[in-house]
C-alpha cells in the first residue's frame, strides 16, 4: 500500500506512525510532506512535518508580489480574461458555439497547476493533447441544435473537469489522497469564487447606477468587457488563493457541509412525500423525470461534498448518519429514475437523450451502492472514513470516461 495512504489510515495511531517511519524513513519523510500539504488542518501531520523538515523551514520565504506562483497567477488571469473576451466575439458572430467559452478558463487553471507543480512528460503531453483535441473537435461539429450535439456540449464540462483533476494531481493522479484533495479544492474554490463574485456583482450594480445618473447606459459594454473579463480572471485568482491554503474557504467548507446536509435531507423527504401525495409519475411525465434526475445529481453533489470535507480521523457522529441517509435517499431516487428510463426506452425506443441518461444513472447507481456499503462498514466500526472517501475518489475517472464517450461519439453515432 502507498505510504501516504498508510499515514492517513493510522493518523490516530502514534505507535504505528512511528513504526512506519523507522521502517522506511526516507519514503515516510517524502510522504509526510505531500500528505500534510493535502491535509493542512491535521495537527498530527503538522507535528510530523515540523519534526522532519524543521531545518528547511526555519527561514520561510516571505510573501512577495514577485513570487513565482503569484506572477504566474497574474499572467494567467489576464490571459484567461482576454481569451474569454476574444471567444465571445466569435460566439456573437455565430462562427463558433457558446460552449467554447469554457476554453477561455479551464485550460488556464490547468496551466496554473502544471506551472506550479510540473508533472512528468507523459502527464503533460496527455493534458496538452486532450485539450487541443477537444477544442478542435468541438469546432468541427455543425452549429445545429441536434440532441446528440447538445449532449456533447453538456458532457464536455464534465470531461474537462476530470482533465483538470489530472492537472491538479499531476504525477500523483493514481493516489486516492490526491483525488480527495482535488474534490476538496473544488468545494473551497466554489465557496471563495462565489464570495468574491457577490462583491463583484455589488460593484457592477453600483457602477451601472452611477452611469445611469449621468444619462449613460454602459451595460452592454460593461458586461462584455469588464464583467466577462473579471469572471474569467477571478477563476484563476480563486485557484491561486485556495492553492495557497487560504483559511477562509478551508475553515468554512466543513461547516457548510454539516449545515446543508440535514437541510437537504429534510427538504427532499418533504418534497418526495408531497410528490407521492399529488400523484406525480416520472414514468409518464418526461419533464418530471428530468427534474427527478436533477434532484439526484444535487443529492449526489451534496453527499460527496460532505464526505470530502470530513476529516480523515473523524469518528462517526450525527453527520455520518445524515450522510448515510442522504446516500440511501439518492439510491431510492436513482432506482426510480432508472426504472422510468428503462420503461421509456422499451416503450418509445432509443434516442440519444434516453441513452445518455440511462448511462449516467447506471454509473451513479453503482457508485452509490459502493459508497453506501462503505458507509455501512464505517458505521459498524469495521473501517475508517478513508474507505468511504476511496469509494468516491476511485470512481472519478469512470465519470470522465463516460463524459468523453458521450462527448466524442454521440455526434458521430447519431449524426
Amino acid at each position: 500500500m502507498d505510504i501516504s495512504n498508510l499515514i492517513i489510515e493510522n493518523i490516530a495511531n502514534p505507535h504505528e506512525l512511528e513504526r512506519i517511519y523507522r521502517k522506511e524513513p526516507e519514503a515516510f519523510k517524502k510522504s509526510i510532506s505531500y500528505t500534510w500539504k493535502k491535509n493542512p488542518n491535521s495537527q498530527v501531520l503538522a507535528v510530523w512535518y515540523e519534526r522532519l523538515y524543521f531545518k528547511e523551514t526555519v527561514n520561510p520565504e516571505k510573501p512577495s508580489l514577485f513570487r513565482k506562483d503569484f506572477l504566474s497567477m497574474g499572467i494567467l488571469a489576464i490571459l484567461a480574461g482576454i481569451s474569454t473576451r476574444v471567444i465571445l466575439h466569435f460566439v456573437e458572430q455565430q462562427a463558433i458555439a457558446p460552449i467554447n467559452l469554457i476554453f477561455g478558463i479551464v485550460p488556464f487553471i490547468a496551466a496554473y497547476f502544471v506551472y506550479n507543480n510540473t508533472p512528468n512528460k507523459k502527464v503533460l503531453y496527455t493534458l496538452a493533447s486532450l485539450f487541443l483535441i477537444s477544442g478542435f473537435y468541438f469546432n468541427m461539429l455543425p452549429l445545429e441544435q441536434k440532441d446528440s450535439i447538445i449532449l456533447a456540449y453538456l458532457h464536455l464540462p464534465i470531461f474537462l473537469w476530470v482533465l483538470l483533476g489530472l492537472a491538479f494531481t499531476g504525477n500523483e493522479y493514481g493516489l486516492g489522497s490526491a483525488r480527495l484533495a482535488y474534490l476538496k479544492f473544488n468545494g473551497e474554490f466554489c465557496i471563495l469564487y462565489a464570495s468574491m463574485a457577490i462583491s463583484g456583482m455589488l460593484l457592477t450594480a453600483l457602477t451601472m447606477q452611477l452611469f445611469r445618473m449621468i444619462g449613460m447606459n454602459i451595460s452592454e459594454f460593461y458586461f462584455e468587457n469588464v464583467v466577462l473579463f473579471g469572471a474569467a480572471a477571478l477563476a484563476i485568482v480563486s485557484t491561486h488563493l485556495v492553492s495557497r491554503n487560504l483559511k477562509l474557504a478551508k475553515n468554512i467548507a466543513p461547516y457548510i457541509a454539516k449545515i446543508f446536509s440535514p437541510l437537504v435531507l429534510v427538504t427532499l423527504l418533504v418534497y418526495l412525500i408531497t410528490v407521492i401525495w399529488v400523484g406525480k409519475n416520472p414514468f409518464s411525465d418526461r419533464n418530471f423525470l428530468i427534474v427527478f434526475n436533477g434532484i439526484l445529481l444535487s443529492v449526489l453533489a451534496i453527499t460527496i461534498f460532505s464526505i470530502t470535507e470530513s476529516s480523515t480521523d473523524e469518528k462517526k457522529n450525527i453527520s455520518s448518519y445524515i450522510n448515510f441517509a442522504l446516500i440511501v435517499l439518492a439510491l431510492v431516487i436513482d432506482s426510480v429514475a432508472l426504472s422510468a428510463i428503462v420503461f421509456r426506452l422499451s416503450s418509445f425506443g432509443i434516442t440519444p437523450n434516453r441513452l445518455a441518461v440511462l448511462g449516467v444513472n447506471i454509473l451513479i447507481w453503482t457508485n452509490l451502492i459502493w459508497i453506501m456499503l462503505s458507509y455501512m462498514r464505517f458505521l459498524q466500526n469495521k473501517t475508517g472514513p478513508l474507505t468511504i472517501q476511496n469509494a468516491v475518489t476511485t470512481y472519478l475517472p469512470i465519470y470522465g470516461l463516460w463524459a468523453a464517450f458521450v462527448t466524442f461519439t454521440f455526434p458521430l453515432i447519431f449524426s
